[in-house]
């Protein structure tokens, strides 16, 4: 069989690829009216990350400080890959009092949300354009989230792709390591199957306690356009949670 252009990018980029990937677009033209949110308000809210080998790597290094970074000691959400920024701004619009950081590798989508940011007025909000994994390992400090949301990952429906799902139990530790004791790790998916894989590591997720079902809607989560796409083709909506052992 030839090789295709998907092999060929993850040949190349194996030396440095984690298995845990968060998205797989991370390019792309800018429209007029991002290009020119990100030349207005960009510098404010777009975190100027030291990469390492690859455009959403994090140096070596580099850790951020969260109060230094917002100019105030605030409690803080994390939301993986925030896509366009619409469940971002909601919810800081709505908690003005909590800091809010979104993880994002497609730049139109950081673009995007820079014009909802500006449009809504709030100012408790940073993006950054990088992966998941090296900003849970090492970007971030210990114990620092009041909560982590991963609001629909890419579910990587065929088989043969489920390995690079980023909700298994190789990331838990990551995310033990970033939530404070007694802080939060929401989820949501239209995937059923990923719905079940999810519910699975939580299950057995070391540090963490959880109902062991599903739980109900997160009412700080709006419907997004994504969100009522899946919901239009007939999927069902699975929202999961799971709190950090104090002990």
């Amino acid at each position: 069989m030839p090789e295709t252009a998907e092999d060929r990018t993850d040949r190349d980029e194996e030396p440095f690829r984690r298995e845990i990937v968060s998205f797989t677009r991370r390019g792309g033209r800018l429209s007029e009216r991002q290009q020119d949110a990100w030349d207005d308000v960009a510098e404010r809210f777009v975190v100027d990350v030291p990469r390492g080998r690859t455009s959403t790597s994090v140096a070596e290094g580099f850790t951020l400080d969260p109060s230094e970074l917002f100019g105030r000691s605030a409690p803080l959400v994390l939301e993986i890959g925030s896509g366009r920024g619409e469940s971002l701004v909601h919810a800081a619009r709505e908690n003005p009092g909590t800091d809010f950081l979104g993880l994002e590798v497609y730049v139109p989508g950081v673009a995007q949300t820079l014009i909802g940011l500006r449009h809504a007025g709030v100012e408790n909000v940073r993006l950054a354009v990088v992966d998941a994994v090296p900003a849970l390992t090492r970007m971030l400090p210990e114990q620092c989230l009041e909560e982590l949301r991963v609001w629909f990952p890419d579910p990587w429906h065929k088989t043969r792709h489920h390995k690079r799902r980023m909700v298994t139990d190789d990331f838990v530790p990551l995310v033990r390591r970033v939530l404070r004791p007694g802080g939060t790790w929401r989820l949501a998916t239209d995937w059923q199957d990923y719905a079940d894989q999810m519910l699975e590591v939580l299950g057995r997720a070391e540090g963490f306690t959880t109902s062991g079902d599903w739980a109900e809607r997160f009412a700080g989560r709006p419907v997004t356009r994504f969100e009522a796409k899946g919901t239009a083709k007939g999927r069902t909506i699975r929202d999961l949670s799971a709190t950090r052992m104090t002990a």
